[in-house]
């Protein structure tokens, strides 16, 4: 049957909305919402599938190709404005550096010790050439940091990531930097290994460390999770001491490379956030996953079955300035600053919130330049998913409460993201209101392919009421359908995924209830994106497998989505 394509309006509004929030902090970890008593298997869960399908109407629109431009990513254009990460501490004196800094150190609670240490400095009334000298503090995530400083959009006169692997980063792309501190406060990167497995890798290997983990989780002993290498400094770390334990001659060989394939076969997902490993590694999911030592001894009572391992280079908090516009006077003052932090006072605080222990351990020396690390992190996102394709149904609520301005701005920005997209995922779109349509047949995400969605993406508009229980089951059909067809031409085994973008409760068509089961059984996560939504709803939605749920704010969505595809496509 075909119908017009009005109906893709939320579809685009949600999408960029699930990139933000997760990539802004806005994820909610569902951990067991949604969860039923009793498991359901795939038989009856198809079987339930099938009978309520037939009571759904389904239409079809045919897709438009639409131009596809094929150019360099503008970073500084993709960037929200650095107001999304307001300052911690603003410093008001006549002499003034913006520190950006690691969010380990500079948010809240026991995450806040530069913070402290900034406001203590700045009431020190310190003077630089006889002018009161203070700073200012901006958390933000290592790698959206450099993001900003690379792409010049906003450079602040110093910085502090939680490792050096990042200033290597920034040297490589000509941007001046130079280094005040090598510390500021001490911290690993570690491993958390649960207890029953350590005690099995330590009588397989003799010991457990970065070696034996890597190769048990290659060997399929074990089963590891990790971060997201692009935006987390714990997770750039791993990849890049993977990759050393691979070929510590090249990181980016072929042995490397393919060691990698095998290495990632067992990880089910790259984490957002540590909460999101842990809270899989609960549920016995994962047999080991990353955290920083100081965050791990604020939670160690939570995690007392877990023995913890350090690897890679030392996260001890270095301090830089940047550009050329920082004065004399500037970088007299961000010395001064890092003096003052490393005064008995502020080190003593330090290690009350988890820092300066471990200081036994070495930092790994291995001698990478910005750019072979920019590859590795390429390297990374070309061959994560193991051989094993993605395929994603975006499922798009285009009620009529989704009509407005906001459309308009995330087609444009979902159709920028999708060059972050790989072409060997594949990806489809689903949008509903009365009914549910089907905009894009499941397909490999190739040129040809992106200019069809690019179509569907631009011909999206709001009309109707909300069935949004009716178009997930139409969304796991299509996935359940192709990913059968794909298996038995390629023998590739598929991760299939659903995100559902939607801003309002359903009000026609299935319950959540009535596809509960269905949901469990076919075990596809199922990612929610809440645009002004009944967010409880969408929670016990992702909560069935595990999922995400999002608040949404488009505020700087390209950004987000090319995280989240850089993550998961």
């Amino acid at each position: 049957m075909s119908k017009s394509t009005s109906k893709n309006i939320g579809f685009l509004a949600g999408i960029g909305v699930l990139m933000v929030a997760l990539i802004g902090g806005g994820i909610v970890l569902t951990k067991n919402i949604g969860k039923s008593n009793r498991e359901v298997t795939r038989e009856n869960a198809i079987a339930q599938l099938d009978k309520k399908l037939k009571k759904i109407q389904v239409f079809e629109t045919q897709p438009r190709k639409a131009a596809v431009e094929i150019a360099e990513s503008n970073l500084a254009a993709e960037l929200p404005d650095i107001n999304k990460y307001p300052l911690s501490v603003t410093g008001r004196g006549s002499v003034n550096i913006e520190i950006f800094s690691s969010t380990e150190k500079s948010s809240s609670g026991t995450d806040g010790w530069l913070n402290e240490v900034a406001e203590k400095f700045n009431n020190s009334h310190q003077e630089i050439d006889g002018q009161w000298a203070t700073v200012s503090v901006r958390p933000i995530a290592s790698g959206a940091a450099i993001d900003y400083i690379i792409s010049g959009k906003y450079i602040p006169e110093a910085y502090s990531p939680s490792n050096e692997l990042w200033g290597e980063m920034i040297a490589s792309e000509n941007v001046k930097i130079e280094m005040i501190e090598k510390r500021l406060a001490g911290n690993t990167a570690g491993i958390l290994v649960n207890k029953k497995t350590y005690d099995q890798l330590k009588q397989d290997y003799g010991k457990v460390d970065i070696t034996s983990v890597v190769d048990a989780t290659v060997q399929s002993k074990i089963t590891m999770g990790y971060t997201n290498p692009y935006a987390s400094s714990t997770g750039m770390n791993f990849l890049v001491a993977a990759l050393e334990e691979f070929d510590s001659t090249d990181i980016l060989s072929q042995t490397a490379t393919e060691k990698f394939r095998k290495f990632q076969q067992n990880v089910p997902f790259v984490a957002y956030t540590t909460l999101q490993m842990r809270d899989a590694a609960s549920k016995g999911v994962l047999d080991a996953f990353l955290m920083e030592y100081q965050g791990y001894f604020n939670v160690r009572g939570e995690l007392h079955d877990y023995e913890y391992i350090p690897f890679g280079v030392r996260h001890d908090s270095p301090l830089y300035v940047l550009g050329d516009e920082v004065s004399g006077a500037q970088k007299q003052l961000a010395k001064a600053f890092a003096d003052y932090c490393l005064t008995s006072e502020c080190q003593s605080m330090a290690k009350k919130y988890g820092f300066n222990y471990e200081e036994d351990y070495k930092s790994a020396q291995w001698g990478l330049n910005g750019k072979t690390l920019e590859s590795a992190q390429k390297l990374w996102k070309t061959e994560k998913d193991a051989g094993s394709p993605v395929m994603a149904v975006f499922v798009a609520d285009v009620s009529g409460s989704m009509a407005g301005v906001p459309l308009q701005n995330l087609q444009s920005s979902l159709v920028n993201a999708s060059q972050y997209i790989n072409e060997t995922n594949y990806v489809g779109l689903i949008s509903y209101s009365d009914d549910v349509t089907i905009n894009l047949p499941i397909d490999k995400f190739d040129l040809n392919h992106r200019s069809y969605f690019t179509g569907a993406v631009e011909d999206l508009s709001p009309t109707g009421s909300t069935a949004t229980y009716d178009a997930v089951l139409v969304a796991l059909n299509m996935l359940k359908e192709a990913q059968e067809k794909v298996q038995a031409e390629t023998g590739q085994t598929i991760k299939p995924l659903l995100f559902v973008l939607s801003d309002g409760e359903t009000n026609t068509g299935n319950t959540l209830k009535d596809i509960r089961p269905v949901v469990e059984g076919l075990k596809v996560p199922c990612y929610t994106i809440g645009y002004n939504a009944n967010l409880d709803a969408l929670k016990e939605l992702s909560g069935i497998n595990e999922a995400a749920s999002i608040n949404a704010d488009s505020e700087d969505v390209i950004y987000s989505l090319k995280s989240l595809f850089n993550a998961q496509m």
